[in-house]
Protein backbone atom coordinates (compact mmCIF):
# COMPACT_ATOMS: atom_id res chain seq x y z
CA UNK A 1 0.00 0.00 0.00
CA UNK A 2 2.80 2.39 1.16
CA UNK A 3 4.69 1.26 -2.49
CA UNK A 4 1.69 2.23 -4.35
CA UNK A 5 1.07 5.81 -2.27
CA UNK A 6 4.54 6.54 -3.07
CA UNK A 7 4.28 5.66 -6.85
CA UNK A 8 0.86 8.01 -7.07
CA UNK A 9 2.37 10.96 -5.55
CA UNK A 10 5.58 10.63 -8.30
CA UNK A 11 2.96 10.61 -10.92
CA UNK A 12 1.08 13.77 -9.85
CA UNK A 13 3.98 16.06 -8.84
CA UNK A 14 4.27 16.91 -12.96
CA UNK A 15 0.81 17.93 -12.30
CA UNK A 16 0.96 19.72 -9.23
CA UNK A 17 3.65 21.85 -10.90
CA UNK A 18 1.33 23.06 -13.67
CA UNK A 19 -1.52 24.09 -11.26
CA UNK A 20 1.47 26.54 -9.43
CA UNK A 21 2.20 29.79 -10.90
CA UNK A 22 5.79 28.76 -12.41
CA UNK A 23 8.90 30.97 -9.92
CA UNK A 24 10.31 31.75 -13.65
CA UNK A 25 7.05 33.44 -14.85
CA UNK A 26 6.82 35.10 -11.50
CA UNK A 27 9.98 36.72 -11.90
CA UNK A 28 9.85 37.16 -15.78
CA UNK A 29 12.89 35.06 -16.88
CA UNK A 30 13.45 31.73 -18.88
CA UNK A 31 14.58 28.53 -17.51
CA UNK A 32 18.16 29.20 -18.60
CA UNK A 33 18.02 32.51 -16.40
CA UNK A 34 21.92 32.88 -14.56
CA UNK A 35 22.11 34.14 -10.79
CA UNK A 36 22.73 37.65 -12.49
CA UNK A 37 18.95 38.19 -14.36
CA UNK A 38 17.59 36.46 -10.73
CA UNK A 39 19.00 38.56 -9.18
CA UNK A 40 18.27 41.50 -11.29
CA UNK A 41 14.59 40.38 -11.85
CA UNK A 42 14.13 40.03 -7.70
CA UNK A 43 15.49 44.28 -7.21
CA UNK A 44 13.00 45.34 -9.90
CA UNK A 45 9.79 43.18 -8.99
CA UNK A 46 10.39 43.70 -4.96
CA UNK A 47 10.93 47.47 -4.68
CA UNK A 48 7.58 46.96 -7.20
CA UNK A 49 5.48 45.19 -4.84
CA UNK A 50 6.69 45.77 -2.02
CA UNK A 51 4.04 46.28 1.22
CA UNK A 52 4.94 49.83 2.21
CA UNK A 53 4.70 51.09 -1.35
CA UNK A 54 1.53 49.45 -1.67
CA UNK A 55 -0.39 49.80 1.89
CA UNK A 56 -3.98 48.04 2.00
CA UNK A 57 -3.36 45.70 -1.29
CA UNK A 58 -3.03 41.96 0.12
CA UNK A 59 -2.25 41.02 -3.31
CA UNK A 60 0.78 43.11 -3.39
CA UNK A 61 1.80 41.63 -0.30
CA UNK A 62 1.21 38.49 -1.23
CA UNK A 63 3.40 39.17 -4.64
CA UNK A 64 6.20 40.38 -2.54
CA UNK A 65 5.91 36.76 -0.53
CA UNK A 66 5.73 34.80 -3.43
CA UNK A 67 8.74 36.66 -5.39
CA UNK A 68 11.05 36.21 -2.10
CA UNK A 69 10.38 32.56 -2.34
CA UNK A 70 10.79 32.63 -6.02
CA UNK A 71 14.59 33.95 -5.68
CA UNK A 72 15.37 31.40 -2.41
CA UNK A 73 14.26 28.47 -4.85
CA UNK A 74 16.03 29.70 -7.78
CA UNK A 75 19.17 30.81 -6.37
CA UNK A 76 20.25 27.63 -4.39
CA UNK A 77 21.92 24.74 -7.21
CA UNK A 78 20.24 22.04 -5.38
CA UNK A 79 16.38 22.82 -4.78
CA UNK A 80 16.52 24.65 -8.08
CA UNK A 81 16.97 21.34 -9.91
CA UNK A 82 14.43 19.89 -7.76
CA UNK A 83 12.32 22.53 -8.58
CA UNK A 84 12.92 21.95 -12.33
CA UNK A 85 12.31 18.17 -12.42
CA UNK A 86 9.32 18.22 -9.60
CA UNK A 87 7.73 21.89 -9.44
CA UNK A 88 6.32 23.05 -6.43
CA UNK A 89 5.56 20.35 -4.26
CA UNK A 90 9.01 18.56 -4.91
CA UNK A 91 10.45 21.21 -3.63
CA UNK A 92 8.02 21.51 -0.59
CA UNK A 93 9.06 17.53 0.58
CA UNK A 94 12.47 18.49 0.18
CA UNK A 95 11.99 21.57 2.92
CA UNK A 96 9.55 18.71 5.22
CA UNK A 97 12.53 16.97 4.75
CA UNK A 98 15.00 18.95 6.92
CA UNK A 99 17.02 20.46 3.86
CA UNK A 100 18.35 23.74 3.96
CA UNK A 101 17.35 25.56 0.60
CA UNK A 102 14.50 27.46 -0.61
CA UNK A 103 12.18 29.36 1.01
CA UNK A 104 14.86 29.62 3.83
CA UNK A 105 14.24 33.52 4.22
CA UNK A 106 11.59 35.78 5.73
CA UNK A 107 10.61 37.98 2.96
CA UNK A 108 11.58 41.36 4.87
CA UNK A 109 14.80 39.69 5.71
CA UNK A 110 15.57 39.34 2.26
CA UNK A 111 14.92 42.68 1.23
CA UNK A 112 16.81 44.28 4.11
CA UNK A 113 20.29 42.24 2.16
CA UNK A 114 19.90 44.23 -1.07
CA UNK A 115 18.64 47.64 0.18
CA UNK A 116 19.12 47.62 4.07
CA UNK A 117 16.62 49.47 6.12
CA UNK A 118 15.59 46.16 8.17
CA UNK A 119 13.32 45.41 5.05
CA UNK A 120 11.17 48.22 5.10
CA UNK A 121 10.85 51.92 3.19
CA UNK A 122 10.86 55.39 5.09
CA UNK A 123 10.02 53.73 8.79
CA UNK A 124 11.93 56.10 10.42
CA UNK A 125 15.25 54.54 9.21
CA UNK A 126 18.42 56.34 8.13
CA UNK A 127 18.51 57.15 4.70
CA UNK A 128 22.19 56.56 2.55
CA UNK A 129 22.99 59.28 0.64
CA UNK A 130 22.10 59.24 -3.19
CA UNK A 131 24.83 58.12 -5.65
CA UNK A 132 25.22 60.17 -9.09
CA UNK A 133 26.56 59.06 -12.22
CA UNK A 134 26.99 61.30 -15.22
CA UNK A 135 26.16 58.73 -18.81
CA UNK A 136 27.19 60.51 -22.21
CA UNK A 137 25.16 59.36 -24.96
CA UNK A 138 25.37 60.36 -28.88
CA UNK A 139 23.20 62.62 -29.61
CA UNK A 140 21.69 59.84 -32.61
CA UNK A 141 19.96 58.06 -29.48
CA UNK A 142 18.65 61.58 -28.24
CA UNK A 143 17.12 61.56 -31.33
CA UNK A 144 15.98 57.61 -31.94
CA UNK A 145 15.67 56.23 -28.63
CA UNK A 146 18.10 53.46 -27.36
CA UNK A 147 18.33 50.79 -25.05
CA UNK A 148 22.10 50.97 -22.67
CA UNK A 149 23.72 49.58 -19.96
CA UNK A 150 26.01 50.52 -17.97
CA UNK A 151 27.91 49.61 -14.84
CA UNK A 152 28.71 51.36 -11.32
CA UNK A 153 31.03 50.13 -8.79
CA UNK A 154 29.13 50.63 -5.19
CA UNK A 155 29.67 49.72 -1.87
CA UNK A 156 26.69 46.32 -1.38
CA UNK A 157 25.76 43.59 1.20
CA UNK A 158 28.15 40.98 1.68
CA UNK A 159 26.43 38.00 -0.06
CA UNK A 160 28.33 35.51 1.98
CA UNK A 161 27.24 36.72 5.65
CA UNK A 162 24.29 38.32 4.34
CA UNK A 163 25.41 41.68 6.18
CA UNK A 164 26.21 40.36 9.53
CA UNK A 165 29.93 40.01 9.03
CA UNK A 166 29.96 36.55 10.37
CA UNK A 167 30.69 33.48 9.67
CA UNK A 168 28.93 31.62 11.25
CA UNK A 169 25.93 34.00 11.70
CA UNK A 170 26.62 34.59 15.04
CA UNK A 171 27.21 37.81 17.06
CA UNK A 172 27.82 37.91 20.47
CA UNK A 173 26.72 41.42 23.09
CA UNK A 174 29.68 43.85 23.12
CA UNK A 175 31.62 43.16 26.61
CA UNK A 176 32.43 47.33 26.39
CA UNK A 177 29.38 48.87 25.94
CA UNK A 178 26.92 46.15 26.52
CA UNK A 179 24.83 46.08 23.40
CA UNK A 180 24.36 50.22 23.50
CA UNK A 181 26.74 50.71 21.17
CA UNK A 182 27.81 54.17 23.66
CA UNK A 183 29.67 54.58 26.04
CA UNK A 184 30.78 57.17 28.51
CA UNK A 185 33.52 58.46 29.28
CA UNK A 186 34.76 61.06 32.38
CA UNK A 187 37.65 63.83 31.10
CA UNK A 188 39.12 66.02 34.06
CA UNK A 189 38.81 69.44 33.32
CA UNK A 190 40.26 70.58 36.24
CA UNK A 191 41.46 69.02 39.87
CA UNK A 192 37.85 67.77 41.15
CA UNK A 193 35.93 68.84 38.10
CA UNK A 194 34.86 66.36 35.08
CA UNK A 195 33.10 65.90 32.08
CA UNK A 196 31.09 63.15 31.27
CA UNK A 197 31.30 62.82 27.80
CA UNK A 198 28.91 60.20 25.79
CA UNK A 199 31.45 58.04 22.64
CA UNK A 200 31.16 55.46 20.31
CA UNK A 201 32.24 52.34 21.62
CA UNK A 202 35.71 51.41 19.97
CA UNK A 203 35.28 47.67 20.17
CA UNK A 204 32.38 47.16 18.56
CA UNK A 205 31.98 50.28 16.21
CA UNK A 206 28.47 51.37 17.84
CA UNK A 207 26.92 47.79 16.28
CA UNK A 208 26.31 47.00 19.96
CA UNK A 209 27.60 43.28 18.70
CA UNK A 210 31.39 41.63 18.03
CA UNK A 211 32.03 39.24 15.68
CA UNK A 212 34.39 36.00 16.70
CA UNK A 213 34.61 34.16 13.37
CA UNK A 214 34.67 37.35 10.45
CA UNK A 215 33.22 36.48 7.25
CA UNK A 216 36.35 35.54 5.46
CA UNK A 217 34.62 37.47 1.74
CA UNK A 218 33.93 40.95 3.88
CA UNK A 219 36.42 40.81 6.65
CA UNK A 220 33.85 41.56 9.50
CA UNK A 221 33.25 44.61 7.28
CA UNK A 222 29.10 43.09 6.37
CA UNK A 223 29.83 45.16 3.07
CA UNK A 224 31.82 44.78 0.31
CA UNK A 225 32.55 46.72 -3.03
CA UNK A 226 30.83 45.41 -6.13
CA UNK A 227 30.51 46.44 -9.58
CA UNK A 228 26.39 46.34 -10.53
CA UNK A 229 24.69 46.75 -14.00
CA UNK A 230 22.08 48.97 -15.15
CA UNK A 231 19.56 49.24 -17.86
CA UNK A 232 18.97 52.82 -19.47
CA UNK A 233 16.09 53.20 -21.50
CA UNK A 234 16.96 56.90 -23.45
CA UNK A 235 13.52 58.09 -24.92
CA UNK A 236 13.40 59.97 -28.03
CA UNK A 237 13.99 63.60 -27.93
CA UNK A 238 14.53 63.38 -24.06
CA UNK A 239 16.65 66.57 -23.07
CA UNK A 240 20.18 66.79 -21.99
CA UNK A 241 20.98 67.01 -18.64
CA UNK A 242 17.62 64.82 -17.36
CA UNK A 243 18.11 62.87 -14.82
CA UNK A 244 17.39 58.71 -14.43
CA UNK A 245 16.44 57.90 -10.94
CA UNK A 246 16.69 54.68 -10.02
CA UNK A 247 15.35 53.63 -6.57
CA UNK A 248 17.42 52.63 -3.82
CA UNK A 249 20.21 51.71 -6.02
CA UNK A 250 22.91 53.81 -3.91
CA UNK A 251 25.42 52.43 -1.58
CA UNK A 252 24.08 49.56 0.61
CA UNK A 253 24.26 49.39 4.52
CA UNK A 254 22.66 46.65 7.04
CA UNK A 255 22.45 49.98 8.90
CA UNK A 256 20.61 52.15 6.49
CA UNK A 257 17.86 52.16 3.70
CA UNK A 258 19.77 52.98 0.47
CA UNK A 259 19.27 55.82 -1.54
CA UNK A 260 18.73 56.35 -4.83
CA UNK A 261 21.22 55.84 -7.95
CA UNK A 262 20.80 59.08 -10.38
CA UNK A 263 22.16 58.94 -13.87
CA UNK A 264 22.45 62.16 -15.07
CA UNK A 265 22.65 62.13 -19.08
CA UNK A 266 24.49 64.27 -21.40
CA UNK A 267 25.41 64.67 -25.09
CA UNK A 268 28.47 62.73 -26.15
CA UNK A 269 31.20 64.71 -28.06
CA UNK A 270 30.66 63.60 -31.56
CA UNK A 271 32.95 61.64 -33.47
CA UNK A 272 32.95 59.36 -36.65
CA UNK A 273 31.62 55.88 -36.06
CA UNK A 274 32.69 52.83 -37.35
CA UNK A 275 29.53 51.63 -38.50
CA UNK A 276 27.21 53.30 -41.19
CA UNK A 277 24.68 53.80 -39.28
CA UNK A 278 27.20 56.18 -37.01
CA UNK A 279 29.11 58.09 -40.23
CA UNK A 280 26.24 60.44 -41.33
CA UNK A 281 26.03 64.07 -41.42
CA UNK A 282 23.65 64.12 -38.70
CA UNK A 283 26.17 63.37 -35.74
CA UNK A 284 28.00 66.52 -36.24
CA UNK A 285 24.57 68.84 -36.17
CA UNK A 286 23.99 71.01 -33.02
CA UNK A 287 21.69 70.88 -30.56
CA UNK A 288 19.56 73.46 -29.02
CA UNK A 289 15.97 72.24 -26.90
CA UNK A 290 14.30 70.64 -29.87
CA UNK A 291 15.92 71.89 -32.68
CA UNK A 292 18.90 71.25 -34.76
CA UNK A 293 21.40 73.52 -36.28
CA UNK A 294 24.01 72.50 -39.14
CA UNK A 295 26.45 74.93 -41.38
CA UNK A 296 27.01 74.61 -44.86
CA UNK A 297 29.17 75.80 -46.99
CA UNK A 298 29.07 76.78 -50.64
CA UNK A 299 31.34 78.17 -53.19
CA UNK A 300 30.99 81.52 -54.61
CA UNK A 301 29.62 80.14 -57.91
CA UNK A 302 26.88 77.97 -56.21
CA UNK A 303 26.08 80.98 -53.48
CA UNK A 304 26.16 83.60 -56.78
CA UNK A 305 24.46 81.14 -59.39
CA UNK A 306 22.89 78.46 -57.79
CA UNK A 307 21.94 75.32 -59.55
CA UNK A 308 23.35 73.29 -57.08
CA UNK A 309 22.00 70.28 -54.26
CA UNK A 310 23.31 68.83 -51.39
CA UNK A 311 22.00 65.68 -49.45
CA UNK A 312 22.17 65.67 -45.67
CA UNK A 313 21.91 62.08 -43.77
CA UNK A 314 19.95 63.09 -40.55
CA UNK A 315 20.84 60.76 -37.44
CA UNK A 316 18.00 58.14 -38.08
CA UNK A 317 19.64 58.10 -41.81
CA UNK A 318 16.83 59.05 -43.53
CA UNK A 319 18.18 62.29 -46.55
CA UNK A 320 17.23 65.84 -46.09
CA UNK A 321 17.78 67.31 -49.34
CA UNK A 322 19.11 70.90 -49.76
CA UNK A 323 18.90 73.36 -53.45
CA UNK A 324 18.34 76.26 -55.34
CA UNK A 325 17.33 76.31 -58.73
CA UNK A 326 19.88 78.22 -61.09
CA UNK A 327 20.06 81.94 -60.58
CA UNK A 328 18.91 81.99 -57.42
CA UNK A 329 21.11 83.36 -54.75
CA UNK A 330 22.51 82.93 -51.22
CA UNK A 331 23.51 85.60 -48.82
CA UNK A 332 26.63 84.23 -46.91
CA UNK A 333 24.65 83.82 -43.35
CA UNK A 334 21.41 82.84 -44.44
CA UNK A 335 19.38 80.78 -42.32
CA UNK A 336 17.01 78.14 -43.61
CA UNK A 337 14.85 76.66 -41.10
CA UNK A 338 13.18 73.41 -41.97
CA UNK A 339 10.47 72.69 -40.33
CA UNK A 340 9.70 68.93 -38.39
CA UNK A 341 13.46 67.66 -39.01
CA UNK A 342 14.88 69.39 -35.70
CA UNK A 343 14.47 66.63 -32.74
CA UNK A 344 11.55 64.71 -31.57
CA UNK A 345 9.97 66.77 -28.78
CA UNK A 346 10.01 64.60 -25.30
CA UNK A 347 6.39 63.48 -24.34
CA UNK A 348 4.69 65.54 -26.99
CA UNK A 349 0.77 64.97 -25.48
CA UNK A 350 -0.85 65.42 -29.33
CA UNK A 351 -1.63 63.02 -31.44
CA UNK A 352 1.23 61.34 -33.32
CA UNK A 353 5.23 62.23 -32.81
CA UNK A 354 6.05 66.01 -33.07
CA UNK A 355 9.60 67.57 -33.92
CA UNK A 356 11.40 70.85 -34.12
CA UNK A 357 13.29 72.43 -36.61
CA UNK A 358 15.97 71.77 -38.71
CA UNK A 359 18.20 75.18 -39.36
CA UNK A 360 21.02 75.39 -42.14
CA UNK A 361 23.38 77.91 -42.08
CA UNK A 362 24.85 79.00 -45.45
CA UNK A 363 28.37 80.01 -45.21
CA UNK A 364 29.71 81.72 -48.72
CA UNK A 365 33.98 80.54 -49.52
CA UNK A 366 35.43 83.24 -51.46
CA UNK A 367 38.41 82.75 -53.23
CA UNK A 368 41.60 83.61 -51.70
CA UNK A 369 42.85 84.88 -54.92
CA UNK A 370 42.16 85.71 -58.83
CA UNK A 371 44.36 84.99 -61.75
CA UNK A 372 44.54 88.23 -63.99
CA UNK A 373 42.33 86.78 -66.80
CA UNK A 374 39.90 85.53 -64.16
CA UNK A 375 39.68 89.21 -63.07
CA UNK A 376 39.35 90.82 -66.24
CA UNK A 377 36.56 88.25 -67.60
CA UNK A 378 34.42 88.77 -63.81
CA UNK A 379 35.09 92.51 -64.12
CA UNK A 380 33.94 92.77 -67.87
CA UNK A 381 30.78 90.84 -66.69
CA UNK A 382 29.98 92.85 -63.76
CA UNK A 383 30.77 96.41 -65.26
CA UNK A 384 28.34 95.18 -68.30
CA UNK A 385 25.50 94.03 -65.49
CA UNK A 386 26.08 97.21 -63.48
CA UNK A 387 25.91 99.63 -66.45
CA UNK A 388 22.77 97.63 -67.54
CA UNK A 389 21.00 97.58 -64.45
CA UNK A 390 21.53 101.59 -63.31
CA UNK A 391 23.66 100.36 -60.33
CA UNK A 392 26.01 103.10 -58.18
CA UNK A 393 28.05 101.50 -56.04
CA UNK A 394 29.03 104.73 -54.12
CA UNK A 395 25.03 105.62 -53.43
CA UNK A 396 24.52 102.01 -52.25
CA UNK A 397 27.10 102.23 -50.08
CA UNK A 398 25.25 104.39 -47.87
CA UNK A 399 28.55 107.01 -47.43
CA UNK A 400 27.88 110.43 -47.25
CA UNK A 401 28.40 112.82 -50.77
CA UNK A 402 31.85 114.42 -49.89
CA UNK A 403 31.90 117.85 -49.73
CA UNK A 404 34.13 119.54 -52.69
CA UNK A 405 37.59 119.82 -51.61
CA UNK A 406 37.19 118.00 -48.62
CA UNK A 407 38.65 114.92 -47.18
CA UNK A 408 37.22 111.72 -47.24
CA UNK A 409 37.70 110.25 -43.58
CA UNK A 410 36.24 107.23 -44.83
Amino acid sequence: MLLFSTLALLCLLPLLALCAEDYYKLLGLSKDADDRQIKKAYRNLSKKYHPDKNPNDESAHQKFVEIAEAYDVLTDPDVRKIYDQHGHEGVKQHQQGGQRGGGGHDPFDLFSRFFGGGGHFGRGQRRGQNMEVRINVPLRDFYTGAEHEFKVSKQAICDDCEGSGSEDGQRDTCHKCNGQGMVIQKHMLAPGIFQQMQMQCDVCGGRGSTVKHKCKKCGGHRVVRAEESFELHVEKGMPQGVRVTYENEGDESPDWEAGDLVAHLEEKEPEIGKEDKERTDGTFFRRKDQNLFWREVLSLREAWMGGWTRNLTHLDGHVVQLSRERGQVVQPGTVEMISGEGMPIWRHEGDGPAYGSLNVEYVVVIPDAMDSSMVKDFSSVWDKHRKKSGIDLFADSGRPTPKPGGHDEL
